[in-house]
Order: C-alpha cells, then structure tokens, then sequence
C-alpha cells in the first residue's frame, strides 16, 4: 500500500511526525512549489526565495536519509499551482490510498486538508500542544502569557532551582529595556553566500515575482539546518550575553544589534525550540551569559511563540476578524515605499524592504505603533506583516498584530494598547536624531506626530478604551488638559489623518 505524505514549506524537519511515520519502501513524500502560496498574499522577495531553496535542500536531505520525493517545481509542467490540486493530482499519480499530513500552521490550510480526507497528526515540534494550551485557558477571563510561560517553565524544568524559579523571578523583562551606548560594538550578523541551488532560486524568484515587496539581494540566509544550527551558535556565543540588556534598543542603520535572527529558521522547521532553549540555558548555566539575557531569550521562544500559537488555534477562524477599535482606516503608502518624512518609520521600513527582517521592538512600538494610532485597518495590517517578514505565518503573526500590535481583540491578549508617543521612541533609539520633526514638541506643524496621534488615539477610543485600569493614569491626564491644548491635538491629528490618503 501507498501513502502520500505531504510536506509544507514550514515542516522542513526530519522529525516530523508525519515523516516519523512513513515507510520508507512503499510510501511517497510529496513537496511542492505552488504560485498560489507565494502571491496570497505577495509575499517578500526575500521570503519566497528562502523558503524554496529551503524545501530543494530539504528534499535532497530526504532523498539522502531514503525517502522517496515527489518535488514538483515553480515552473514543473502541468503544475496547477494549488497545493489542495497537486495534492490530488500526486495522489491519482501515485495511487496513493491514504493522504497523512502533520497538523499545519494556518487555519486554511487545516480545513482545506481536512476536506481532502486527510489524516492530520499532531505536530509535535512545539514545547505544548493545542490541547494543553486549551485546557490551561479553560475557564480564564483574560489569557496572560505571563502565567502560561510561568507553567511550561515549571513543566520543562527551564531556568529552575528547587521548584522555584532561577534568580527569585520569573520575569526580567524590565532589565531588558537599556539605552544602547553609542561606543558599542555590534558583532557583524551570521551570513551564507548562496550555493547552487539558492542562487537558481533566486533567478526564479526575479523571473517569476519581480514586482513583490522587497529586496532579492544580497541574500544572506542559511537555507539547511546545518546553516541555521551555525546560526544559532553564532548567536549564543557573540550575540546572547547582552541581547538581554539592549533588546528593546534601535539604531539608525543597525538592523541586527543583539537579536538573534533565527526566527524565520524555527518556524519553518530548521530549528527546533527546544534546542534553542536549551542552548540558552546551557550559556547561562556555565557563567557566558547573564540571567536576564537567558530567560529574556527563553521568554521568547517557551513563553511567546508557545503562547500565540495555542491562542491562535483556541480562537480561529472568528480572531481573524475581530476589530474592537474600530479601526477603518486603509494602509498608508509609505510602508511599501518608506517615502515618509517620520524618520523611525522611514528607517523601520527601508530594512523590513532589504532585510525581510525588522526586530520586535520596530514591528510593535514603531510600525506597529503607528498602525494603532492612526487607526489602521487591522486586515489590512495583518496581510502586511504577513507578507514582509520572512518569518510570519498566520499562527504567529495574527495573535501578535491583532492582539499585541492593535488591540483588536480587546485586550483578549494584551492588558492595554500598547500605545506610546515620540518620547519612547526617542528613549530606545537614535532615529528622532536625523527626523525632520522635533520629538519634543507636542502640537503645531514641527511637533512629532506620534505625540498627538498618541492624545488623539486615547481622546477618540474613551468609550472603548477609558474603564481600562491600566490607562487611568493617561485619561487623567487627558482629562486634566486645557480645552486649546486638546483642541490643537485634536486638529492636528485631523489634519495629519487626512493626508495619509
């Protein structure tokens, strides 16, 4: 009997389950390169172009390990382009009589599956299932990830002592938000020049995308998990010692800093979270690296990544549309083209072009702040982030724009907007420095429109937004302005709004 083991762009890792369960001898993996994966939406150039060497490498690492592949290439003849069709077409091809997939990672593609007459197996590469991320919600107002991180540490053993956890806290986030000196030295990022393989992809990519967002070259990303593992490692010895100081810092012109750029390797499978956990802690344990940046690093991957990821299965499909604010606004063209005189933005942008890449703090408290401000359509929003980083996939990203970015699920995820205005952006980085506005102005045509967007954004969503215990602080404040103050705010933002468009 023949099976028809299909495998996505994001389950590049041996241990796939459903990879555990093929026979070798008699059943077929099939992989494809489907258009309709690419341009819905258009994704990145640099996306698209790592994802298909990725999955070539991938296959030849199967066809090593005696897997027998079906890869069926962009430009195959009678590709249909569709990955539901190729499924059906490998399978009359095959005489396959059964289709087995590891759970993927979109809700779409879950049901379009399932209409197949697929079998799904649980994916097993994550340090918590669907169903423990369930039952630890059951019965919860509020969904803290704080709280489920807390569990999985306890679970895992993970920067524990005795019971209790390492250092007395369990959180360090507030020693991770320090001012990058200006004397620092950033140690250059972990490059691969393009193989082979890598550099037909790329041909491919210019033939068959060439008006897709974003920069094809150069292109500096390891595309096999032997690249990735070396990234990791780079990481854990030049990077992690002071990502926990500085992780929140931005500069002007330096996209990488501490970080550790391995996302878009972990959510395709390339890397394993609990290796990279584990790598961290191991640092920690022999005194390379100092406690806040270990568990700050941990938090990420055990707490965050683990987090939106059971919220977005518990919620799906009705969190997609969710729009608590009421946020219609459409998506200004500057963040295709970075032609704005907001420097932050301009600068967030230009390397989200280059880099396919933007660290958190400039997708939450730049891009992400400025959505919330102006009130952008968070569909909108969410299709952006989707297809400019080469590490988004709707399980991760739509948890943390809807929830995180906009507060569109009405603080179902965070305890408050996470809103600011100019100040903070001139406290974690150097861009107000070359901006043509004056970050400490607070109204008039010189001010930084993220101060009176800010005022405004509280001033027009009071009825939302005012019962908010953690924003009590900032609607006294408000209440307590001058009536011409509020005014002026108010016109400006008006005024700023309508020329978006």
């Amino acid at each position: 009997m023949t099976r028809l083991f299909p495998v996505r762009g994001d389950q590049l890792s041996l241990g796939l389950p459903s990879l555990l369960a093929c026979e070798k001898s008699s059943d077929v993996i099939l992989m494809m390169e489907v258009r309709e994966e690419a341009v819905t939406p258009r994704h990145h150039k640099k996306k698209i172009a790592f994802l298909l060497s990725a999955m070539r490498h991938f296959a030849d690492e199967l066809r090593g390990q005696g897997y027998r592949v079906d890869y069926i290439t962009l430009d195959a003849p009678g590709n249909t382009h569709s990955f539901t069709s190729e499924i059906s077409r490998a399978r009359q091809r095959h005489q396959a009589e059964a289709v087995i997939c590891t759970w993927p990672n979109e809700w779409r593609v879950a049901e379009a599956l399932r209409e197949l007459g697929s079998e799904l197996l649980e994916d097993t590469r994550f340090l918590s299932s669907r169903a423990e991320f369930a039952a630890w919600a059951a019965g919860r107002k509020q969904l803290r990830m704080e709280y489920f991180y807390r569990q999985l540490r306890t679970r895992h053993g993970i920067l524990m002592q005795d019971g209790e956890p390492e250092g007395g806290q369990w959180n360090y986030d507030v020693e991770n938000r320090n001012t990058l000196p200006h004397a620092i030295t950033i140690p250059p990022p972990y490059e691969e020049a393009p193989d082979t393989v890598t550099e037909e992809v790329l041909a491919l990519v210019e033939r068959h995308f060439p008006d897709h967002f974003g920069d094809l070259r150069p292109f500096p990303y390891a595309v096999t998990r032997a690249g990735a593992q070396a990234a990791l490692a780079r990481f854990i010895t030049q990077r992690l010692a002071r990502f926990g100081d500085y992780q929140d810092a931005m500069r002007q012109g330096e996209p990488w800093l501490f970080h550790a750029h391995i996302s878009l390797y972990l959510n395709c499978g390339l890397l394993m979270p609990g290796e990279c956990v584990a790598a961290a802690e191991r640092a920690y344990r022999a005194g390379a690296v100092p406690l806040n940046s270990a568990e700050g690093f941990i938090r990420q991957i055990l707490g965050w990544r683990e987090y939106v990821r059971g919220l977005y299965w518990l919620k799906m499909p009705g969190y997609a549309a969710q729009n608590a604010l009421n946020a219609r606004r459409p998506l200004p063209n500057f963040y295709w083209t970075a032609e704005t005189s907001m420097n932050c933005l301009r600068q967030c942008v230009s390397e989200t072009r280059a880099n396919a890449y933007a660290h958190h703090i400039q997708r939450l408290m730049v891009l992400g702040n400025f959505a919330l401000l102006a009130g952008l359509d968070p569909v909108a929003v969410n299709e952006w982030y989707l297809l400019v980083y080469a590490d988004a996939y709707e399980w991760v990203e739509l948890p943390n724009v809807s929830g995180m970015v906009l507060f569109a699920d009405g603080g179902l995820l965070a305890s408050k907007p996470y809103a600011a205005g100019g100040a903070y952006i001139n406290r974690m980085s150097n861009y107000c420095v070359d901006c043509r506005f004056n970050v400490t102005k607070k109204t008039g045509p010189q001010a930084c429109p993220f101060n009176y967007l800010y005022w405004d954004f509280l001033d027009r969503n009071r009825a939302s937004l005012t019962q908010n215990a953690r924003l009590t602080l900032a609607y006294s404040t408000l209440d307590k302005m001058p009536a011409p103050v509020l005014t002026a705010i108010r016109d400006n933002a008006t005024v700023f709004l309508a020329g978006l468009t």
